[in-house]
Parts: structure tokens; sequence; C-alpha cells
């Protein structure tokens, strides 16, 4: 019952919040044994932006309500050892101390399970070395070290233009990853241009930063070419392999699940066969716009098949799906630099408007309605003077927040054709 409970065990970090919510964990009785580890929800992976749940409001939480916390990664000493959470949990609470008979009886309750004894009984060793280091710490392992130190943490302001810096830098090599030197380059040559001279204060650099973040995604926006280069590379393999912990000798088959579509083989040719295309495709509005396969990238054919739409990179930037992007990221990087300077809180927002502009097919079409609407209402007139910076400012902050919790839902309702029928003779 809650507010009775001496033991509460989670092997996950929002699983854990939500057992201190029904009041299962108490500072008078509750010893609290949770893992870091998360598994995200499907809410947080739907939201528009990053709709993760804060993990420090969790941290926090299980330092003050519990009576004593052991905290520590269960996933990554499952992994580590081959084996199942439950040996880790079992050598967690012997750690802390909450079982009350001796080690021997919890490794000879595991050796009689005659099941991956020796994976189940290294885990349950490391976990119980783990809980008791932060049985020692007084339930504050995994805190950062500033926090057990008594250090306080570096000032944000200390490290704003170097964290700008370290930024761009990964923008530039995610852009050289999706495409080529040369557009690592571009991206720099576009934020060199447009960030303001002399040394930036906090909200610029908070602007810029998100601007940095934003033109680095949306250059290297999603394509097929892109989905099927990342399915087949090679450490994506071999995660696959570690989370199915699958031995050396052991073979491992991946089924890829696509939807491609007329508007996904359109976007990738030349911009003018996919404009004609695309027409064509208008005027057949009965043809099914979308097929679903299922390719096996562990096959030869499979990997193969991948690895041709991979190598079709080169020819991007001749695509028409390149042409609209960067048409549209143009016209926001230009109308970014020109209301920044203005008003820095119309500035912050439009930094963070390409958010809702995900992935390719019908995710992407959806996300450009989106941005197009938000555009039309409160950037066009921002930029036309009709409209007063910081009102336009404040009004498209709510709108693009009000997008990012429910990003599917449609900008209008799809058109329904009106049939009309005889009346039957009376009998």
């Amino acid at each position: 019952m809650p507010g009775r409970v001496d033991v509460v065990v989670a092997s996950e970090w929002l699983e854990t919040a939500r057992m201190m919510e029904r009041g299962f964990v108490t500072p008078e009785l509750t010893t609290l044994i949770a893992s870091t580890s998360r598994v995200f929800t499907t809410h947080e992976k739907m939201h528009g932006a990053d709709g993760r749940f804060d993990p420090e409001r969790i941290r926090t939480l299980a330092l003050t309500l519990a009576k004593q916390a052991v905290l520590m990664d269960m996933e990554a000493l499952t992994l580590k050892h081959q084996t199942v959470v439950s040996a880790v949990m079992f050598g967690a609470m012997a750690g802390a101390g909450v079982l009350p008979w001796r080690d021997e009886v919890s490794e000879a309750v595991i050796r009689a399970s005659g099941k991956g004894v020796k994976a189940s009984l290294a885990a349950f060793a490391a976990a119980k070395g783990e809980a008791a280091k932060g049985e020692a710490a007084g339930g504050m392992a995994g805190a950062s070290p500033s926090m057990q130190t008594g250090e306080s943490p570096a000032s944000p302001l200390s490290t704003q233009t170097s964290s700008l810096a370290h930024l761009i830098e990964l923008g530039a090599q995610r852009c050289e990853d999706y495409q080529d030197a040369r557009y690592a380059q571009d991206y720099r040559q576009r934020l060199s241009s447009a960030l303001p001279a002399g040394e930036l204060d906090a909200t610029q650099t908070a602007l810029w930063s998100d601007a940095a973040r934003q033109l680095a995604l949306w250059m290297c926006y999603e394509d097929v070419v892109r989905v099927a280069d990342l399915k087949t590379r090679r450490e994506r393999l071999a995660r696959i392999r570690q989370e199915a912990q699958a031995a050396p000798n052991e073979l491992v088959h991946v089924t890829e699940h696509f939807k491609p579509g007329l508007d996904e083989i359109a976007s990738i040719l030349p911009a003018r066969w996919g404009r004609r295309l695309l027409a064509w495709a208008e005027q057949k509005p009965g043809r099914a716009r979308h097929v679903g396969l299922h390719i096996r990238s562990t096959s030869l054919w499979g990997y193969l098949l991948l690895r041709t739409m991979a190598c079709l990179r080169p020819w991007r930037r001749a695509s028409l799906r390149y042409a609209e992007e960067h048409a549209a990221m143009e016209a926001w990087w230009t109308a970014l630099g020109a209301l920044a300077s203005q008003s820095p809180a119309m500035g912050q927002t439009l930094a963070q408007l390409p958010q809702v502009l995900k992935g390719y097919g019908e995710t992407q079409r959806r996300g450009r309605e989106h941005y197009e609407r938000l555009w039309t209402q409160w950037v066009a007139p921002a930029l036309a003077g009709q409209l007063p910076l910081e009102a336009a400012a404040a009004q498209l902050q709510l709108a693009l927040t009000a997008t990012l919790a429910k990003p599917d839902t449609p900008t209008k309702m799809p058109e329904q054709p009106i049939r009309w029928f005889k009346q039957r003779p009376a009998s």
C-alpha cells in the first residue's frame, strides 16, 4: 500500500517517477533502488521537438523522497554481462542491504535456476558492488561530480562562446557525413555571414545556438537516400546484434519496413522530372500513392538494394527535394538575419521554427504544411511591417508550442466528395 513499502525496485527511470507519484516511496521507510536508463514513451517520441521528460527532476525527487536512494544504470550492466535485468536488480538489492539473508543464499538460488548461471552471477556481483558504492555515498550515486565534491557548477556564461563554436563544429561534421566537405563548408559560411560581429551576450548565444542547430538539421533533411545509408551502416548492425544479445556464431536477420510513394520517388529525381511525375500523379486521384515493402537488409540482395539507393548521394543537389528545401531554408535564414537584430524575442522564436519539419513522406508533407501556415500567419506579416515584432514573436511562440505538442494534427480537413443518388421510386 502507498506509504507502507520498505523497498521499491524499478528497472527504468520514468517508472521510478510513477512509483513516487503513486506514493510508494516515503522518506521515513523506503529504500529506492532505481535504474537511470530510459525507454522513451510513445508520447515522448511523437513530440515535434524534444519531448523527453527531464531526468534531473526524477533524480531530485528520488533523493528527496526516499529514505535511501541507490541509483545506477541497470541497462548498461545487463548488456555488459549479456543477461537479464532481474539478475541486476537482485544484485542491487543485495548491495543495498535490504535482503534478510546472506549473499550465499542468493547465489545458490541463481545456480539452482540452471539458466545463464555464469552471466547472472557476474551481473549480480557487479550490481551488488554498484549498490554498495551508492549506499556509501549516501544515496548520491549518479550525481554530478560538482554536487558530490561540493563545488559550484560552472556558470553557463563562462562557456557560452565555446559551446556555440562546439555546436557549429558538430553541425559541420553532420553536414559532411550527410553530403560532403563542400556541404559542410556551405554550413559554416552561412553561419559566419550571419553571426553578429564581436563577442555575443547570453541572449545572442542562445539565439544563434538554436539557429546553428536547426540549420544543420534542416540541411541534413531525411530522404530515402539518407535512410538507406543509415540503415546499412556497420555500427547500426553491430548495435542490433548487441541488443539482440547474439553470439558471434549466431545469425541475426533484420527486416526493414518501407512505405515509399510517388512523393518519395519524385523527391530524389531531377527537379524537372520530379515536378512532371507529381503533376501526372495529381491527374490520377484514385491511384494508390504508396506501397508497403519489407526488405531484409541482412540479405545480399536487400543490402545491395539499400546501398544502391544510398549511392545516389552525389546526385542529391540536383533533386527536386533539395531545390524545395533550400529555397525555403534560404528564405528562413534571410528573415532570421533581418529580424534577430530588431527583436531578440522574434529571432529566438524564428530560430526554432524549423522544428516542425520532420522526416519524409506523409510526416514531411504535414510538417511543411504546418511550417507554411506559421510562416504566413506570423512571419510574413512581421517582415512586411504589418505586425509589431514583439506581438508577432509572442503569438508565433504560442502557435509553435501548440503545433509541436500535436504535430499530427492536420492543418485543414481533407476534402470529401459529395455524391448524389436518385431516389428509389416507392413500391
